[in-house]
């Protein structure tokens, strides 16, 4: 019989259908404090994040599913112009910057490239590019800024860099943990406990870096299976293989504690049922109540300072 720690031991990571070991990836870092970033950019970003005349119906902006108190959202899918509903959680915006994809599959290489895919979703913004330009170009105060800034009119490419530069701003340093990891604080012991039994029974094999999570693909029901439905997210959608059902960009922990509902379809409503259900099916066991507890504990060190870019009113 293979001990469970040997096993978690040996665990690897799906990245793109290769699998590649953990072990060099299990180290946890803090959030670096400062982000390089273009500063008249991320200010001419922050307001097309913050304009919902980027949508089809004039009623939708990106801040709209990526709130400013969690980077996600409080729905199970968002709701998009003309009132209808998506079929997918949306993830935080928050500390995205750090993730090495975007977007539950990875469709998207970048937060640039990734701009376009709200934008242009049917269920979402359902807006084409053309029509975006023309509204930048002919709103006085777009075009002047465009024009400062990129040295031509605005292009839909030019805005969604600029939206992309606010997006690196969306960064929550200094949680409990990332000053726990930098020996400026300690843990509670009940908080200890929870990290040490993080490790222990395998979640940082795929929830690690800078972003505990966020770098690679894992499957969702690696142990026992995990129900699949035609309509998921996942990487199956792009490559069409049979082994990429139920695979996704393994997601952020940080700032967990307040992006509920949890999974790519938002049908998990609290974090301590979210903490069962993927132990139950990645790790193959039910955790205690008690161990439950002491996770939830350590989950909520993670988060960190609401981003400084947020505050005061949008530019």
């Amino acid at each position: 019989m293979i001990k469970i720690g040997h096993l978690l031991k040996s665990m690897t990571i799906w990245m793109g259908g290769v699998f590649m070991s953990t072990e060099a990836q299990n180290v946890l870092q803090p959030i670096p404090l400062h982000i390089d970033y273009n500063y008249a950019k991320a200010k001419l970003g922050k307001r097309l994040f913050f304009d919902p005349k980027l949508s089809d119906d004039g009623t939708v902006a990106c801040v709209q599913c990526h709130r400013p108190d969690n980077g996600a959202d409080h729905r199970s899918v968002s709701i998009g112009v003309r009132g209808r509903k998506g079929d997918t959680n949306a993830q935080t915006v928050f500390n995205s910057v750090f993730n090495f994809r975007q977007m539950w599959n990875g469709e998207a290489k970048n937060l640039k490239d990734q701009v376009r895919l709200p934008i242009h979703n049917p269920s979402e913004m359902a807006m084409d590019s053309s029509r975006i330009v023309r509204y930048l170009r002919n709103d006085p105060s777009y075009s002047k800024r465009f024009l400062t800034l990129y040295h031509r009119p605005a292009t839909f490419e030019d805005m969604s860099d600029a939206i992309a530069e606010f997006e690196k701003t969306l960064t929550t340093p200094n949680s409990r943990f990332d000053r726990y990891l930098r020996h400026e604080t300690t843990l509670t012991p009940l908080e200890l406990r929870g990290y040490k039994l993080f490790k222990k029974i395998g979640c940082i094999t795929c929830h690690n870096g800078i972003n505990i999570g966020g770098n690679s693909f894992q499957k969702m029901g690696l142990i026992n299976p995990y129900p699949w439905r035609p309509s998921n997210p996942d990487l199956y959608a792009l490559t069409h293989r049979e082994n990429d059902k139920n695979v996704y960009k393994v997601p952020s922990l940080r700032n967990i504690a307040l992006t509920a509902p949890y999974f790519h379809d938002g049908s998990v409503p609290t974090l301590r049922e979210a903490l069962r259900k993927i132990s139950y099916h990645n790790l193959g066991f039910l955790p205690s109540d008690e161990e439950i507890h002491s996770l939830v504990a350590f989950l909520k060190t993670l988060t960190g300072e609401t981003p400084k870019s947020l505050h005061g009113r949008r530019e």
